[in-house]
């Protein structure tokens, strides 16, 4: 008897031998699509971990500096509060250390993220940063923009840690657009809608 294959029986071994390279072709594409798909879920886990833990670390002190803006403030009415022209030298060095302690409070605020909200009169009102606390006619600043800052707010890496308490231009003002008493009366308008709005103008959970 001979070995040699018969033509049908060739055929047949090629067509397996086909159909099994198909087969580890397709077994192979989809091992490296999940390969694939799990090194992106490992890089996003990893990512999303370095980003909680950034967040932790950075808002890690937002309720220690919350507590030091009472004596931020208090250092800041003192030093405006003091005359400029001092006679007395041990009042003046006095006047001086005060001054010097408010200005390195700052300087460790900033350096660990936290700045202040000090809006300029004339800007626009903003929601998410300030807190209307008065509204009052104004002919030089357009209605919904800053008069006044009454209280300097804070905020942690884009976080309000407190928002910046201030008046509010009413509705009539501007430059060329003198107020009504109707107009500078009632109700205050932004403090309604603050509270509506996303996250409103406050956002002192953390």
């Amino acid at each position: 008897m001979s070995d040699d294959h018969t033509p049908a029986e060739t055929e047949a071994v090629a067509d397996a031998a086909i159909e099994m390279m198909e087969a580890l072709k397709a077994e192979n594409a989809s091992l490296k699509e999940q390969v694939l798909r799990f090194a992106a879920e490992a890089e996003n886990t990893k990512r999303r971990a370095e980003r909680e833990a950034n967040d932790a670390r950075a808002y890690a002190i937002q309720k220690f500096a919350r507590d030091l803006l009472g004596a931020a403030d208090n250092l800041s009415r003192a030093t405006a509060a003091a005359p400029s022209d001092l006679d007395d030298p041990a009042v003046k060095n006095f006047v001086l250390g005060v001054e010097m302690t408010e200005k390195a409070l700052q300087t460790a605020f900033e350096s660990n993220g936290l700045k202040k909200i000090e809006p300029p009169r004339g800007e626009k009102f903003d929601p998410h940063k300030h807190q209307a606390m008065m509204e009052q006619p104004a002919p030089d600043v357009a209605a919904g923009g800053v008069l006044q800052t009454l209280q300097t707010g804070y905020e942690l890496f884009g976080r309000i840690v407190r928002p910046a308490m201030v008046v509010v231009a009413a509705k009539g003002s501007g430059a060329d657009l003198a107020p009504t008493p109707a107009e500078s009366t009632g109700a205050n308008p932004y403090a309604a809608s603050e509270a509506e709005e996303a996250g409103g103008s406050v956002d002192t959970k953390a």
